[in-house]
């Protein structure tokens, strides 16, 4: 994967402007693709996009997490485990518009048990008259997010053979309990989410 040093001028940092991003969660592992395409405001924080991403795919925000861009990483600071030997900034502090360029491509990581890799292209950057009547807001997607804890994409694989396959036999039945009853793989409901990310922000939860 090759990232590109962004290449803009500085009269755009403060100015509004819009990102797209194509977000795939695991694409080398998980097909058909489980994706969401995210419209954002350039001017908020990496730390405000991991509350959008988490609630685009699914996610519940239970375990930790990291974005990595052009061989920086980028976090919450306030957690320990996270601290290794690359360089490590705070993801609050750090602005889309002051790290991205179209055609970037950068990787957020989520539960480093799990490893959920969603590797995220820059599709579009564009700069707008007016503020955006909203900080975010999916676009598109497709396909259900995985249950946390499931053992990653080999055990999203286990899982859904067994849950699709023999849903009636003891260990189907327990699994699929164990997913809140239910589970289509091929269910995304884009309005929900889109509700999801106006209730946190009506909410002013998520910082900048």
């Amino acid at each position: 994967m090759t990232e590109k040093s962004p290449n803009r001028h500085k009269s755009t940092l403060k100015a509004p402007c819009l990102y797209t991003l194509l977000i795939q969660l695991n694409p080398s592992e998980i097909q058909p693709a489980i994706w969401r395409r995210l419209v954002v405001d350039g001017r908020i924080s990496l730390g405000k996009l991991h509350h959008f991403i988490q609630i685009a795919f699914g996610w519940t925000d239970a375990h930790l997490h990291e974005f990595t861009i052009n061989k920086i990483c980028y976090t919450d600071p306030h957690r320990d485990e996270m601290v290794g030997e690359i360089e490590t900034r705070d993801e609050r502090k750090s602005y889309l518009n002051r790290l991205l360029a179209e055609g970037d491509c950068f990787v957020y990581l989520y539960d480093f048990g799990d490893s959920w890799s969603h590797v995220i292209t820059v599709e579009k950057f564009e700069i707008v008259e007016n503020d955006p009547y909203s900080d975010a807001y999916v676009a598109g997607g497709e396909r259900a997010c995985p249950p946390e804890d499931v053992g990653g994409a080999t055990g999203y694989y286990n899982f859904l053979e067994t849950v699709l396959s023999k849903p009636h036999s003891e260990e189907g039945m327990r699994l699929l309990n164990w997913a809140d009853g239910e589970f289509n793989p091929e269910m995304f409901d884009r309005l929900a989410a889109n509700a999801a990310i106006q209730r946190m922000l009506w909410n002013r939860w998520g910082g900048k």
